[in-house]
């Protein structure tokens, strides 16, 4: 792409404004590692949100939901479930109250709060440990193939995918080394503004060029429909038939299927808390509890209208104009090439610059946010608790620059290895995380729980997760005879299959890991499980725990919030989902509906300022004087 001098200038001064944050306020990060992975525990939460939501405004996120926008429609709303997006509703109601009681810098670190210091508490903590290096290399593989892909489009020079991708994770290293959290906080702050401004430009340019009677004419009648039925009724056969063999091939054509197992899967990843990653080190980093659960509050609002304002322009865009282009492409039709066609035909000089600023900047904080996370694990969980536990702030501080400079190394040696996006993806998705959640679920909810169990189930479900989809591809294995299990797992197997369908099979195997390791092994300690339980206050199965605090201290107030929580958390869905909603229908134009969304954003905005953010301030203040007393 060519771009004019005044944007080449934008952009350059985009990269030197962000090494000069980095740098400028390098001595608040350097004073010791609280200051440098949780930023002092000083950053006001609305920071911290613009900040968590920047981290999440990927560029290869973004390039794969223009995509499904243009396929899929308003119905593409419920695909973000696949990871889930609606985790943030969860952290929001309870979960960041929960994990930010526990005054800790890591999540690794959060789990001898939980298990103890014991043998089993220690293989706990390993494994946690080693999860959150292998995802974090694997997220800086999935940024090297994808700033790769934006760059050799989008920029003037000529370089490959990978040259690009080593220019700008090093550029994008130096400021994080150097600043740690605040470096990384406040440039993602400056580079959401950015990315704001080029999307709402380019909804305005989108609602501009094309008119909601030429969109309709272009899509299948159910495409401005959000709701759908067991089969996905969208028939683009008349208008572009590759888009029909794209969703046979998405595994999309039985969405009902799909949408009751992105259900499922998403309320069990979600009730499991963060991963430990850049989401969790914004949690620990909040001043308090509740400040914790405003910040995910703001990632919710601070994400979703901006992002899918930029979506929608592009798909609509796309639609309007780029449809003959992709027909004539036939069967090597490439969906992705929609968001650089519009950016190349409709967005102006000086505009152009600002708008691939942002997309820099959305490539730029996700790879910062993450890099900021994974030394922690390296400094504090390994070096600090197992080598030297006396090593001073300076120490500390010198080897998480190392520690930052040797993860990059990793991560960039995966990303020339692996062939593209959706490799390290699927990798991520149904390798690590299938097997996180079983354990993680219940070390919240359950008192007998232990660090054995821990071990076992993450071990179990992580390896599970990465051979039965590789014994899938193989699928003569399978016996005749076991009737519904035969059909279950020959469906599984059919490539045309979405992924998703995986899941039962990997909960089950990384369950029964943990029941194993638990009921083979003694509990915890009264002493660590009572001061967990006092500390956190979780609901759930705690019973035995709760009736010897009581016998400790009459007056212990235990969390009988369970059925509320649960109210919210229907609720914030509802919001959130309302919330995604209303940029997509006003971009595309479709004016009543954008207002029936608006009126469900108001009307669930009302109810959980009452049921949730009231009593939120109210029993944290309770919990604070609890704390005082005893």
């Amino acid at each position: 792409m060519k771009l004019s001098t005044i944007d080449i200038f934008i952009i350059i001064l985009y990269i030197i404004g962000t090494i000069f944050i980095g740098f400028w306020i390098s001595k608040k990060a350097s004073k010791n590692i609280n200051s440098y992975f949780l930023g002092g525990n000083s950053i006001p939460w609305y920071v911290l949100g613009v900040s968590n939501a920047s981290g999440m405004f990927d560029i290869a996120g973004t390039m794969w939901l223009v995509y499904v926008m243009f396929i899929y429609g308003m119905k593409s709303m419920w695909l973000p479930w696949l990871w889930p997006v609606f985790n943030q509703i969860f952290l929001m109601v309870y979960l960041s109250i929960w994990l930010r009681r526990s005054n800790v810098l890591t999540g690794a670190e959060w789990i001898k709060t939980r298990f103890g210091t014991g043998k089993g508490g220690n293989l706990s903590h390993i494994i946690v440990v080693i999860f959150a290096l292998v995802s974090v290399i694997g997220f800086l593989a999935y940024s090297f193939k994808g700033i790769g892909k934006f760059a050799v489009v989008f920029l003037p020079w000529d370089l490959t995918p990978n040259e690009y991708a080593l220019i700008f994770m090093g550029i994008t290293t130096l400021y994080v080394i150097k600043g740690g959290m605040y470096s990384v906080v406040f440039t993602e702050v400056l580079q959401f503004v950015i990315m704001t401004i080029a999307s709402i430009a380019v909804a305005i340019i989108a609602m501009n060029q094309v008119s909601p009677e030429t969109l309709q004419a272009m899509v299948p009648p159910d495409w401005g429909n959000v709701f759908f039925n067991w089969n996905l009724d969208l028939d683009w056969s008349t208008m572009m038939a590759e888009a029909n063999n794209k969703i046979q091939q998405d595994g999309y054509t039985l969405f009902g299927a799909v949408f009751m197992m992105m259900l499922f899967k998403g309320y069990l990843v979600s009730a499991a808390g963060p991963a430990p990653n850049y989401d969790m080190q914004r949690i620990l980093a909040a001043k308090s509890p509740t400040e914790a659960s405003k910040m995910s509050f703001i990632v919710n609002v601070a994400l979703i209208f901006p992002r899918y304002a930029l979506i929608t322009g592009l798909a609509v865009l796309g639609i309007v104009y780029f449809t003959d282009d992709l027909n004539a492409m036939g069967s090597a039709v490439d969906f992705e090439q929609i968001l650089p066609f519009a950016i190349k035909e409709f967005v102006p000089v000086g505009l152009l610059g600002i708008l691939i600023a942002g997309l820099l900047a959305a490539f730029m904080s996700t790879f910062a946010a993450t890099v900021n996370a994974a030394p922690a694990y390296i400094v504090n969980d390994l070096y600090k608790r197992y080598i030297n536990p006396g090593a001073s702030s300076k120490r500390l501080v010198n080897l998480s620059y190392l520690s930052s400079f040797l993860v990059v190394i990793a991560g960039i040696c995966f990303g020339l290895v692996v062939d593209s996006i959706d490799d390290v993806l699927q990798w991520l998705v149904s390798g690590l995380w299938g097997g996180y959640m079983a354990a993680n679920v219940l070390k919240w909810y359950w008192w007998r729980f232990n660090g054995y169990g821990y071990f076992i189930g993450m071990a179990t479900g992580i390896v599970g997760a990465i051979i039965f989809p590789l014994a899938l591809q193989y699928p003569g294995w399978i016996p005749d005879g076991l009737d519904m299990l035969s059909e279950y797992l020959l469906f599984v197997a059919d490539p045309n299959t979405q992924e998703i369908f995986q899941f039962p099979v990997i909960l089950l195997l990384s369950f029964l890991g943990c029941i194993i390791g638990t009921y083979t092994t003694p509990p915890e300690s009264d002493t660590t499980l009572l001061s967990f339980y006092k500390t956190v206050r979780p609901w759930g199965f705690w019973k035995p725990i709760e009736k010897k605090v009581l016998l400790e201290n009459p007056n212990f107030k235990s969390n009988k919030n369970f059925k509320r929580d649960m109210f919210n958390i229907a609720i914030g869905i509802v919001w959130q989902s309302a919330l995604v909603l209303l940029p997509m229908y006003f971009v595309s134009q479709d004016f009543i509906h954008s207002a029936y969304a608006l009126l469900v954003v108001v009307i669930t905005s009302i109810i959980l300022k009452f049921s949730w953010w009231d009593p939120m301030h109210r029993e944290e203040k309770q919990y604070e004087e609890s704390l005082k007393v005893t």
